[in-house]
C-alpha cells in the first residue's frame, strides 16, 4: 500500500481524501453528531471513489483516527498510444509504464506531448496536468 498518514476523524473537512476499506476516496459530505450522555460524538461521512467513483459511507467516533492517502501529483511524456491505454516516461525518473485513458480525453491525447497523473496507494491514475 502507498504512502498515508493518521488524523482524527473529527477533523476531517468537505474536499479532504481519505481511505476507506482500502480505496482512496474523496469527501462529498460530512455531518458530526453531539455527544450523548454516555457517548461520543459521531461524524458520518460519505465520500466517492477517486479512481472507480464508488460512493461509500462510513460512520466513526470523532476520536477515531481515519487514514488520510499522500498523493504525488507528477508529470510524465506521452511515447505511444494503443486503443485505451497509452504508454508515458515520467518527466523526472524516466520511468517508463501504461496508463489508461479516460474517455473524456480519448481522441484529445497525441504522442509527445505531456500529461499529468497521479500516483495513489500505488496506483497511477492519468489525471489532466
Amino acid at each position: 500500500m502507498g504512502e498515508i498518514r493518521l488524523v482524527d476523524a473529527g477533523s476531517i473537512k468537505v474536499g479532504n481524501y481519505i481511505i476507506i476499506e482500502g480505496v482512496a476516496c474523496i469527501v462529498k459530505r460530512l455531518d458530526v453528531s453531539r455527544p450523548g450522555k454516555h457517548g461520543h460524538a459521531k461524524c458520518r461521512i460519505e465520500a466517492s471513489g477517486l479512481i472507480d467513483g464508488t460512493k461509500k459511507i462510513i460512520v466513526k467516533p470523532s476520536h477515531d483516527t481515519i487514514e488520510i492517502p499522500i498523493i504525488e501529483k507528477k508529470v510524465a511524456q506521452v511515447l505511444s498510444i494503443s486503443d485505451n491505454k497509452a504508454t508515458v516516461m515520467d518527466s523526472v525518473s524516466y520511468e517508463t509504464f501504461d496508463i489508461i485513458i479516460p474517455e473524456e480525453f480519448k481522441g484529445k491525447i497525441k504522442e509527445g506531448e505531456e500529461v499529468g497523473y497521479w500516483v495513489i496507494l500505488n496506483d497511477k491514475v492519468f489525471k489532466p496536468k
